[in-house]
């Protein structure tokens, strides 16, 4: 069996991780918590020529590293996955409707992360890596996470593509 065709058709599911502080988290973390923590994570699932990600504003897609944070700090690769698009679709229209609506975020409990995790376990079988999923409450729960933490809920994470959920095969150069 060839697995370049199951590329060919995009099938190749990736994780891009951004780190909300900038560096910042890396640099200030040993003096304020006496521990190294590596950034603060936002996450979106790469599949099917989109990126999927989950904010307050609900489930979004874009083209990948469409959004406002630019490029991602790192790429994993989560695997393949032989979930059909349109199948994956309505998975996805069926958690923006329940699980993921707008209004269900919570920084600590329910974020982008965690639909990250649930999107990987439907297409890969498996969640994303579990320092990611538990780096909220390492973080926030610490003086420096409660100072942090009003500006994370507040920071909007959107397409900077203002036509991205009907452009999705047109890449505009930069």
């Amino acid at each position: 069996e060839s697995h370049e065709w199951e590329e060919d058709y995009g099938y190749q599911v990736e994780l891009y991780v951004y780190d909300l502080s900038k560096g910042l988290a890396r640099s200030m973390s040993p003096a304020l918590l006496g521990k190294q923590i590596e950034g603060i994570w936002h996450t979106g699932v790469v599949a099917y020529g989109r990126e999927y990600f989950f904010t307050s504003g609900g489930i979004e897609s874009c083209r990948p590293s469409g959004t406002i944070l630019g490029e991602p700090d790192r790429v994993e690769e989560l695997g393949e996955s032989q979930v059909p698009y349109q199948l994956f679709l309505e998975y996805i229209f069926g958690l923006g409707e329940a699980t993921y609506k707008p209004g269900a975020y919570d920084l600590f409990k329910h974020n982008c992360n965690n639909f990250s995790d649930e999107v990987s376990q439907f297409l890969c079988g498996h969640g994303i890596p579990k320092h990611i999923l538990q780096l909220p409450d390492e973080v926030l729960n610490t003086p420096l996470g409660q100072m942090l933490s009003p500006m994370l809920a507040s920071m909007q994470v959107t397409s900077t593509d203002p036509l991205s959920s009907s452009s999705s095969h047109h890449y505009p150069p930069r």
